[in-house]
């Protein structure tokens, strides 16, 4: 084994290793909130299915590519090949749309009173469960052509029209087909990051005018406006680390497209960087709700 592959493999490992003990605490912290007694945030629900995603896409991506980089290239047949491709790209895709819902719930929640997102406060509170219910079953549908294209490398052997993926492999389809599934697989993740990236600018604008309207006002009085402030750079923090992972990721996939045969470095440096704010995301949440917790209890 070469040493370069060795090296990404012990990455590999850690990562993987780091995220699914990362979500598992954040796991167990609902657990232990709710039986406390603690009550839930509406917040709550888009963090839970934000951690399911990333738990899913640490375990199909992960595990698969840390044994890949370490020598085993065989290890999956035809049947794992589709689902273990499908579920992470349903689980990519959720973890975008939840990122993405839980920004645009924060902005609208910390947002003044006297503007137009006054009435919103009270409805989109109603709108959290359909709207993830609905992310779901929309990237369920979307991804369901990856099962007809992914296969196992036993029946890539002495034939051509496929893209190699180290363990698994993608049969190349009719190029229209493919370019127009390209586009919208696209069109979701653009229309997600959109969002996402105009909320995030429209909290920071929020943040400015509400720090310089409350200097005069007295630090006891504006306690909840700093959690809220607190909650808001938490998802700050959260979208900017999505943004940047899951550019650098898509940027070093779309190189793959203009490399001759298989780039195996290109293909371990894509699914590292993606796999990073899974693995990371839930210590971002763990340090947010020990706080809230700690303050629940002695309250």
């Amino acid at each position: 084994m070469a040493a370069g592959d060795l090296v990404m493999g012990i990455i590999f490992l850690s990562q993987t290793a780091l995220g699914i003990l990362g979500n598992s605490t954040l796991f167990f912290s609902f657990i232990l909130a709710d039986f406390t007694g603690i009550k839930a945030r509406p917040t709550d629900l888009i963090v839970k299915h934000l951690t399911w995603a990333n738990f899913i896409v640490l375990l199909c991506k992960g595990i698969p590519q840390t044994m890949a980089t370490l020598g085993q290239t065989h290890f999956l047949d035809n049947v794992a090949c589709k689902f273990v491709f499908y579920f992470h790209r349903v689980a990519r895709g959720i973890s975008l749309g939840s990122t993405s819902l839980l920004s645009i719930f924060q902005y609208i929640m910390i947002s003044p009173n006297n503007s137009k997102c006054r009435q919103l406060k009270v409805r989109i509170i109603k709108f959290i469960g359909p709207s993830l219910s609905l992310c779901w079953v929309l990237h369920l549908m979307v991804n369901g052509f990856i099962p007809v294209v992914m296969t196992d490398m036993w029946n890539t052997r002495n034939r051509t029209g496929f893209s190699d993926f180290i363990y698994c492999a993608v049969v190349k389809p009719n190029y229209l087909i493919y370019t127009l599934y390209a586009v919208l697989l696209a069109s979701t993740d653009v229309m997600c990051l959109g969002l996402m990236l105009w909320a995030s600018v429209s909290m920071v604008f929020v943040l400015i005018k509400h720090k310089q309207r409350v200097r005069h006002i007295h630090r006891s009085v504006s306690t909840k406006s700093s959690l809220e402030s607190r909650a808001t750079q938490t998802v700050l923090i959260l979208v900017s680390s999505f943004v940047l992972f899951y550019t650098t990721s898509a940027i070093l996939t779309m190189c793959l497209t203009f490399v001759n045969g298989t780039s195996k470095w290109l293909v371990s440096a894509s699914v590292a960087m993606a796999a990073c704010f899974p693995a990371l995301c839930p210590f971002v949440f763990i340090r947010h709700y020990i706080s809230v917790f700690r303050l629940c209890c002695t309250h």
